[in-house]
């Protein structure tokens, strides 16, 4: 009897995975074809909410969508507009984008709204031009935020996010500032580029802004209308749709509440983690809540992301100053150091590990002679952020 040499068993191992790729892949290719209209966002900012938008608008006007956000919460959202976490085993993969449109495919969905999960830039083109395959290419902005891994400046963050540019399709963009790149980008694509202009986003009236349940920004609903009107729903109709669509998680989002008989208004500002979004962020709650006397920055650090602290301490220091810095998270200490030596006068708490009932004493004790506390979280939700959040949320009045 002869036997199988390594080789041999090699040779039939390698075929038989060669097959079964070919397999997957034509599969993929299947479900793709099956789903007409495929929106793939991205962008540095907003990218969640601009999905949930354009899903809400498309539902509105008859298009049967699911889509998918991978910001705070990773969700999918089916053609009714149900909700489901997306639960994952160890890090995120962008492979996880196969079982989404799989998934969608065997709903019958006519559009997909998906979120762009990857950072890499080579990751980001791949999503698109294999796993995507987008018809409409859609970027909320390009902000200086991930230089680590698509910097060092902020045109080749663009350069990154504009791997995503759909081929053979439509882009697009609320982002002006570096329109040539996009333009390029889409040339080499062959995409029409479509980007929003400042009469897009004074033509949404405060009236209509005013009708959403959380501060959504006027940039990102122009995108979202842009989009859906591209695809022939009426503008009034998605509007409606999109005032009925939950928030993200990490949506700005407003609460108030009292403790030790003071009241306390906290903003949700913990998903804008680049300095250009956050520092908008803080001076637009700011102008907001000129009742408040005692304002506070909770910022949340992570110990593993120590370019983004050293960031935020260079966009902090040219800021309207809050009365205080409340440091949590992990990684505390770096914030405290680099604030320390830009601000030395200012008020920093370190707060690495305490709960929330511990913060709050700790802010009513420090406003004692003040009427009205504005707490505002940035820089990351992760964690404690998350905690901060659900304990308004709970509590709020």
């Amino acid at each position: 009897m002869h036997t199988i040499s390594n080789f041999t068993y090699l040779s039939i191992i390698t075929a038989g995975l060669i097959i079964y790729l070919f397999l997957e892949q034509r599969r993929h290719l299947r479900y793709l074809r099956s789903i007409p209209t495929r929106i793939h966002v991205n962008g540095t900012r907003g990218k969640s909410s601009v999905s949930r938008l354009i899903a809400a608008g498309l539902r509105a006007g008859g298009v049967r969508t699911c889509a998918k956000t991978t910001g705070t919460l990773a969700q999918f959202i089916d053609p009714k507009g149900k909700e489901e976490p997306i639960y994952r085993i160890g890090h995120t993969n962008v492979i996880e984008q196969l079982r989404i449109i799989r998934k969608s495919a065997e709903l019958n969905a006519e559009a997909l709204v998906i979120e762009c999960m990857a950072v890499q830039p080579l990751l980001q083109s791949l999503c698109e031009c294999k796993i995507v395959q987008s018809t409409h290419g859609v970027l909320c902005n390009a902000r200086p935020d991930h230089l680590d891994v698509m910097g060092p400046t902020e045109k080749d963050v663009a350069l990154a996010l504009a791997g995503t540019v759909s081929i053979n399709g439509q882009f697009f963009t609320a982002e002006q500032k570096h329109l040539d790149t996009l333009k390029m980008a889409c040339e080499d694509r062959n995409s029409e580029l479509i980007p929003i202009n400042n009469h897009d986003i004074t033509s949404i009236t405060d009236e209509e802004m005013a009708r959403f349940s959380y501060n959504e920004f006027k940039e990102n609903v122009a995108l979202a209308l842009k989009v859906c009107e591209s695809l022939d729903v009426d503008r009034n109709i998605a509007l409606q749709g999109m005032w009925a669509a939950t928030p993200d998680p990490g949506a700005l989002t407003i609460y108030s509440l009292t403790h030790n008989d003071k009241r306390v208004t906290f903003a949700n500002g913990f998903a804008a983690n680049d300095p250009e979004s956050t520092e908008a962020l803080w001076h637009k709650v700011l102008a907001a809540h000129p009742e408040c006397d005692y304002t506070v920055v909770i910022a949340n650090t992570r110990g593993d992301r120590k370019h983004r602290t050293l960031q935020f301490v260079e966009s902090y220091v040219d800021w309207e100053q809050p009365d205080e810095c409340i440091m949590v998270g992990s990684g505390t200490k770096t914030l405290l150091l680099a604030t320390k030596k830009v601000l030395p006068n200012a008020t920093l708490t370190e707060a690495e590990n305490w709960p929330v009932n511990k913060i709050l004493d700790h802010v009513t004790q420090q406003a004692e002679n003040k009427q009205s506390i504005l707490m505002v979280g940035v820089c990351n939700i992760a964690s404690i952020g998350m905690d901060i959040v659900d304990y308004f949320r709970e509590h709020r009045e």
